[in-house]
């Protein structure tokens, strides 16, 4: 999502004026709050992860007609960080939050799979707090031959930072084999401040059910333009 005269102006009265009394490096913050072009460069594999077993993929919902849109973006946001180890299970012991599993396709818009694009995920815990020291759920990783990736990780909180109230959210990075970088955040239904949060789109919430044992299980598919 670019820097438009609105998304500023929204920013701006939700930080209470402090970027306006900051001058230029309150500018500076502003440009790097809805830039999404912050590149990921990670080793790609030598070749892709065996595709996942057949009719463990539910049908690709975006791509049942042969001719999809491409996802949309949005902000990056300020707690991004370069460099995330590469892994599929970001939940660990002690982290507060809901399991989640998340799982999903990378697809071009003819609904063709694409192998060996990397996802670089990260968000908030179930308390609403991220960590800008080490890498706690943050990590990347890269699609098997059928475009599929797997996520592991717990279900973000909703929090206010910056004096703004967002509603959880998952925020990542994803780009194939010369494919322009698509940065987006993910959501979930349901939310009591998804009509609030104006970076909300009806296209990226996840599809989420609750399993017996209280976890939960989404699927997203990103499409590429």
């Amino acid at each position: 999502m670019p820097l438009t005269r609105r998304n500023a102006l929204r920013l701006i009265l939700g930080l209470g004026g402090t970027v306006l009394a900051s001058g230029a490096a309150g500018l500076v913050w502003i440009q790097r709050k809805f830039d999404p072009r912050t590149p990921i460069d990670y080793p790609r594999p030598s070749s892709p992860r065996k595709a996942a077993a057949p009719g463990s993929l539910s049908p690709t919902p975006a791509c049942d007609d042969g001719d999809a849109e491409p996802t949309d973006s949005s902000v990056e946001g300020p707690f991004y960080a370069p460099n995330t180890p590469e892994r599929r299970v970001l939940r660990e012991p002690g982290i507060p939050g809901t399991p989640l599993l998340l799982t999903g396709r990378v697809l071009t818009p003819d609904c063709r799979p694409v192998a060996g694009a990397v996802l670089d995920f990260w968000s908030c815990d179930g308390a609403g707090v991220y960590d800008n020291e080490g890498f706690k759920l943050r990590g990347h990783q890269f699609t098997d031959a059928s475009g599929g990736y797997r996520l592991e990780t717990v279900k973000p909180s909703d929090y206010k930072q910056y004096g703004l109230h967002r509603t959880p959210h998952i925020h990542v990075k994803v780009q194939g084999p010369g494919s322009r970088l698509l940065t987006t955040q993910l959501f979930f239904p349901g939310e009591p401040l998804n009509d609030q949060d104006y970076l909300v789109r009806d296209s990226l919430v996840i599809d989420l059910a609750r399993s017996g044992d209280g976890s939960l299980t989404g699927r997203f598919d990103f499409v590429l333009g």
